[in-house]
């Protein structure tokens, strides 16, 4: 028996995350900055579905691009989410050689705020478009938001492997990355509070408010990185990194911890993929009615949050800080291998939806800050260069290639995606082993050498 009374369980638990508060002073900001990050993006989440999911095609496309595929006997209404991925991933390959220049050609203090900067001014200009109606604004926006996602996300991840040290990502991911989980509660809750009265294009404003905080947020925490950086000899992030702009895919392509930690991401891209597209296509048979599916999804997502939640402040920091990042990495393998086991046997909507949930949230609240540890032990060109390559341009290839395997795969049925799925699962997990043999060679904090992977 317990010799302390069971309400001073979560009493303790409270008092934990307040020392950690209290040891840490850069963690209020990043949890602000975090809070603020993932809500500007909630707040326009439900725009995007909106969007997506419209079935007014002229909504969505410009009657220009819809002309000039009928023209050839296509119908893009049959393909929106393989013309959308499609389209994001050569977004992507764009993007990512001037990302690369970005990052080697300036130092921390300007790019980073330039970036989040950038984001702000696109919002002022779909502000202006959503208000004056301009025709194709959907897919503009569905395509902005889908880069701002990732490339976003990837910069907050960078930056926080220059502020803690392995031993304090261990200790605070968990905690950070639960700041992002209220922030995804928080912000579909202003635009149902906020879109009625104020309307759609204002919520852009509210957006770029959040990330202007994100701004002010990046501010404060610049010390607290010079100063670790400081203490440990290692190159300034204040400095511009140099380099090639293309560096971050051939240090992917080069380097096998960063190959296994690529493939890992593209085959749980696959696994969100294939589980996400199916969901939807027995959602559209299963429920009758337009208003039955969005209140199975809505309550989808809140599953997720919840358990995402949950997870993050109770299990991430004891868990990784007692056993390190091998359990984070593993666990939402073999849940998922179990999860798509039962679904090739039985592809019901509610057991899609229960392991829709556990791989959504295993993936938010164990699998990415585990990963996500592994850049504090690297140097700042894997950080920002091919972490955000991993993190952009891979992660969409994965996106683009398991679209369309789902849409060859759906003509054969579930189980088929399903079974599909199951290999899937088997060969991530296994790539996550590989990836734990990989970061078990790296040098630990104190025996980190000076040079290439400690700048």
């Amino acid at each position: 028996m317990s010799s302390a009374p069971e309400h001073d369980v979560p009493a303790g638990r409270a008092a934990r995350f307040r020392a950690a508060f209290s040891e840490s002073p850069p963690l209020l900001w990043s949890f602000l900055y975090f809070f603020c990050l993932l809500s500007g993006y909630y707040v326009l989440r439900p725009v995007r579905e909106a969007m997506a999911a419209s079935s007014d095609i002229e909504a969505v496309f410009p009657p220009a691009l819809i002309g000039f595929f009928a023209d050839r006997g296509v119908a893009l209404g049959d393909f929106t989410l393989q013309f959308i991925f499609t389209a994001v991933f050569l977004i992507m390959l764009v993007l990512q050689p001037v990302y690369g220049w970005l990052v080697s050609r300036f130092p921390r203090r300007v790019f980073l705020p330039v970036i989040y900067g950038f984001f702000i001014a696109t919002l002022l200009g779909f502000y202006a478009m959503f208000d004056s109606g301009v025709a194709g604004r959907g897919l503009a926006f569905i395509l902005w938001i889908t880069v701002f996602n990732l490339f976003a996300v990837a910069v907050f991840w960078s930056f926080m492997a220059d502020v803690y040290s392995n031993l304090e990502a261990r200790k605070y991911y968990g905690y950070i990355g639960a700041a992002g989980t209220i922030g995804a509660f928080v912000g579909p809750v202003l635009t149902r509070t906020l879109v009625q009265q104020v309307g759609i294009p204002s919520m852009m404003l509210v957006s770029a408010v959040l990330l202007t905080i994100c701004v002010v947020c990046i501010l404060r925490l610049r010390r607290y990185a010079v100063a670790r950086e400081a203490r440990r000899g290692q190159v300034s992030g204040e400095k511009p990194m140099g380099g090639e702009v293309l560096a971050g895919l051939k240090l992917v392509a080069r380097e096998p911890l960063l190959r296994w930690l690529a493939l890992m991401v593209v085959l749980g891209v696959g696994i969100g993929t294939l589980l996400y597209n199916e969901q939807n296509r027995i959602a559209r048979t299963a429920f009758a009615t337009a208003e039955e599916r969005a209140a199975f999804f809505s309550m989808l997502d809140l599953a997720v949050n919840s358990l995402t939640l949950v997870v993050q402040l109770l299990v991430t920091r004891a868990l990784m800080s007692r056993f390190g990042i091998a359990p984070a990495l593993l666990i939402p393998g073999g849940a998922i291998i179990l999860g798509f086991s039962i679904l090739s046997a039985s592809p019901l909507p509610m057991m899609v939806a229960i392991v829709q949930v556990v791989t959504r949230a295993s993936e938010f609240s164990l699998a990415k800050p585990a990963r996500e540890t592994i850049y504090t032990r690297v140097g700042r060109e894997w950080r920002y260069k091919a972490g955000a390559a991993i993190d952009t341009v891979i992660y969409r290839g994965g996106d683009l290639t398991f679209v369309w395997v789902h849409k060859l795969l759906a003509g054969f049925g579930s189980n088929a995606v399903f079974g599909a799925g199951l290999l899937i699962a088997s060969a991530m997990t296994f790539s996550a082993w590989r990836l734990l043999r990989e970061e078990a060679r790296l040098p630990s904090e104190r025996a980190r050498p000076r040079g290439a992977q400690a700048g």
